[in-house]
């Protein structure tokens, strides 16, 4: 922020009008105000605040601003044209003040005024911004980064606070600038950052220890002999983080060797242990073998004993491959023998089905009776032949008689009317005649039946015994009938 020029009428000690040029007083950098008790220069800031917030610092709050020594027609007003946030602004305030009326005697109570107004950049016009004293102490604030009270602490310092702030001492210089500044809220915020450094340092005590526990529980696992001293720092040091760092560097690298040296023995180990398993398997496979050629010594020593059986053995197999050669003759000749004694044991039933007359004849005289019942056979079924016809002319002759009957009755419904009548009478009594012959044949033929009977059944035997003799032609005397 940087003032130009104000312009103070009817303010405080000024009944007139009067201007500050500050532009012209800061030429050299920095200018005082000095001058005599009740000179006004505490009223130059007062209407600098003024100006800028709409009220005096908290001290002066109640006084009047307007001056007992103004002339009644002269407004109470300041303004202060400034620099700040690269923009020239114009503020122009006026209290609550009475003024004569227009019309009439007395005076009437005329209302606070604020105007906010900004130069046009290059023109040198100004431009109206607001009427407002809300918005011209919000666009104020914004721009200046404060309010009123923290613009009169940290700017303005009142007037004989200064002088009490140069005579005391420490303490009270600190309660006094806390009283100026209002340093509470950085009390405030030294006491949060204060029981945040205890919150952290109880943190880092805390992971001190664990990084200690963590280090004590590595050298263990690690082996006291082989890991190096634990560092002599306490929980809390700021060194401590590093110095377990670095020795934890040491016992890992340590390790790390260690581990090498382990991983080496190991390999070796297992190279040996490899060397061992494949020695121990020679061993094995050697002694497997020597124990078959033990068993296999004392199989042969069994052999040699077993020898002298062995070649009886032979022997009796040599003569079994020679007896071999003639089982299937020995085989053949048995079961001939056996099928001549069926032979003959059929035979011997076969002729005694024969007739005695037969029982003792020999082939010659068997095969003539043979030839003989053949013959008979031949006649017996010329026989049977002709009494199977007899039989039919006897059915024929029946069946001849009822057509004769039927041939009767229709010749006498007939008689007169059917033509050859005569001729077929003929025919009739021709064939009545033939049926005759043929029942007087079948009687003559029903007679020969008994003996043709007879003579069947012999030939059955005789059929028989023809078959017996089939079954004994491969082994004896064929017979033939």
């Amino acid at each position: 922020m940087r003032l130009h020029r104000m312009t103070v009428t009817a303010f405080g000690p000024y009944s007139g009008s009067c201007e500050v040029d500050f532009d012209a007083l800061s030429a050299a950098g920095l200018f005082l105000l000095h001058g005599p008790t009740g000179a006004g220069k505490s009223s130059v800031l007062d209407a600098v605040c003024y100006a800028l917030y709409g009220g005096v610092p908290g001290a002066r709050q109640g006084m009047r601003l307007r001056s007992d020594h103004a002339a009644p027609g002269t407004p109470t007003e300041v303004v202060l044209e400034l620099t700040v946030g690269g923009r020239r602004l114009r503020l122009t305030r006026r209290p609550e003040q009475p003024r004569p009326k227009k019309r009439g005697t007395g005076t009437t109570l005329e209302k606070a005024v604020s105007l906010l107004s900004e130069q046009v950049p290059g023109s040198g016009e100004w431009k109206a911004l607001s009427r407002s004293h809300q918005e011209i102490g919000e666009e104020v604030g914004q721009l200046l980064g404060m309010n009123r009270e923290q613009f009169c602490q940290v700017v303005l310092l009142p007037q004989g606070d200064f002088a009490r702030f140069l005579r005391a001492d420490a303490g009270e210089r600190g309660v006094l600038l806390g009283r100026l500044f209002d340093t509470r809220r950085f009390e405030a915020v030294e006491s949060w950052l204060a029981e945040r450094r205890r919150e952290a340092e109880g943190r880092v005590r805390a992971q001190d220890e664990r990084l200690i526990a963590l280090a004590h529980a590595m050298r263990q696992a690690a082996g006291s002999a082989l890991a190096p001293p634990l560092p002599t720092a306490e929980p809390g040091d700021p060194a401590l983080a590093e110095e377990i760092l670095a020795w934890a560097a040491v016992a890992r690298s340590t390790a790390r060797e260690q581990a090498d040296i382990a991983r080496l023995a190991l390999q070796a180990a297992e190279s040996a242990h490899r060397g061992a398993q494949t020695a121990l398997e020679d061993a094995r496979e050697t002694a497997r073998l020597q124990r078959r050629r033990a068993e296999a010594l004392t199989r042969a020593a069994a052999l040699d004993a077993e020898q002298p059986v062995c070649e009886r053995l032979r022997e009796r197999l040599e003569q079994a491959h020679a007896a071999e050669q003639v089982a299937p003759a020995l085989a053949l000749r048995d079961a001939a023998a056996r099928e001549e004694r069926v032979a003959a044991e059929d035979e011997r039933r076969a002729r005694g089905l024969l007739s005695p007359e037969f029982a003792d004849a020999d082939a010659e005289r068997l095969a003539a009776a043979e030839r003989r019942m053949t013959e008979e056979i031949g006649r017996l079924s010329a026989a049977r032949r002709a009494e199977q016809r007899a039989a039919e002319l006897a059915a024929e002759r029946d069946a001849l008689d009822r057509e004769a009957a039927d041939d009767a009755d229709q010749d006498r419904d007939t008689a007169g009317w059917l033509d050859g009548w005569e001729a077929l009478r003929s025919r009739l009594r021709q064939r009545i005649e033939d049926a005759a012959d043929a029942a007087t044949r079948a009687e003559q033929l029903a007679a020969r039946l008994e003996t043709v009977r007879h003579r069947l059944a012999a030939a059955m035997q005789i059929g028989l015994a023809r078959r017996i003799g089939e079954a004994l032609q491969d082994d004896v005397t064929v017979i033939e009938f």
